[in-house]
C-alpha cells in the first residue's frame, strides 16, 4: 500500500491534502471521540464538551469557557509530527498544492506549511468582539479570568469556530476551489462525519482518491486507495 502512494504521490504535481484531529493525535493533542479523547475529560464539569464550547454558552458562561479552553484545546508544548512535516516537504517539492485542515492548532505551519486553509480557525488568533483589537495566544494564557480587550473592555474571543457557529464562507470557498481542482486529494486523520467539513470531499473531480486514517469511514469504498494505519507512520516515508 505504500509503495502504490508513493506511485501516486510521484505521479502529480497537483495534490491537496485534507485533514482532521488524527493528524495531530500523533503529537498528543487530543481528538474529540476516542477513548482519551476530549469527550472523556468532562469530571470537573457539569456540562458536555459540545455544550461548553458552543456559541450560546460561551456567551452566557465565558468564565467556564474559558477554563475549559485553556485547559483542553491549548497545546503550546506539541510538535509538528512527521505527517505534518512530510506535508511541508511535499509543498516544497511542489507537489502538494495546498493543506485543508479542520485542526485549530497551528502545527501545519509550524512544519513549514506555507498554504494552509483553516477551516475551523486557530486558537493562536483572538479578536475582541467589539473593537476587533487582535490578541495572541499568550494574552489568553496570561488572563486570570475572561480575557478582555485593552482598549474597550470588552470580551476577547479566539478565532475558532465554535457550535452553532457557520464556517467562514470565504475560507470555505477556498477550500473547495482547491479541492475540486486537484488531481490528487489525500484525506488523512479524519472519520469523515463532521459537517459541513466533511462534505469537501463531493467536489472532488480528480484521479486519485486516498483515504489515510487508523479506522474505517463510510466513504472507503469511494478512495483508490485505502490505508488504516497511524498517518505520521504512514508519512514518514516522504521526509
Amino acid at each position: 500500500m505504500l509503495n502504490r502512494l508513493k506511485d501516486i504521490i510521484d505521479s502529480s504535481n497537483n495534490i491537496v491534502f485534507f485533514g482532521g484531529a488524527g493528524v495531530s493525535t500523533e503529537s498528543d493533542i487530543p481528538d474529540f471521540r476516542s477513548e482519551k479523547g476530549l469527550y472523556k475529560a468532562v469530571q470537573k464539569y457539569h456540562y458536555r464538551p459540545e455544550t461548553i464550547i458552543s456559541h450560546t454558552f460561551f456567551m452566557k458562561n465565558p468564565k467556564i469557557f474559558y477554563e475549559y479552553y485553556k485547559e483542553n484545546l491549548i497545546y503550546t508544548d506539541a510538535k509538528p509530527n512527521n505527517a505534518h512535516k512530510a506535508l511541508a516537504k511535499l509543498e516544497e517539492r511542489g507537489k502538494l498544492k495546498a493543506v485543508v485542515t479542520q485542526n485549530i492548532d497551528n502545527l501545519h505551519q509550524m512544519a513549514g506549511s506555507k498554504e494552509v486553509v483553516e477551516l475551523h480557525g486557530s486558537v493562536y488568533r483572538n479578536y475582541c468582539m467589539s473593537c476587533g483589537e487582535a490578541y495572541d495566544i499568550d494574552f489568553i494564557l496570561d488572563s486570570n479570568d475572561v480575557p478582555r480587550c485593552t482598549k474597550c473592555g470588552d470580551i476577547v474571543k479566539p478565532d475558532v469556530v465554535l457550535y452553532e457557529e457557520g464556517l467562514d464562507g470565504l475560507i470555505l470557498k477556498k477550500a473547495v476551489e482547491y479541492v475540486s481542482s486537484a488531481e490528487v486529494l489525500i484525506i488523512g486523520g479524519t472519520s469523515l462525519v463532521v459537517y459541513p467539513a466533511a462534505s469537501l470531499i463531493q467536489y472532488f473531480n480528480g484521479k486519485y482518491l486516498v483515504l489515510i486514517n487508523k479506522e474505517e469511514t463510510s466513504y472507503d469504498s469511494y478512495a483508490d486507495l485505502v490505508i488504516n494505519e497511524p498517518i505520521g507512520e504512514v508519512m514518514k516515508g516522504f521526509l
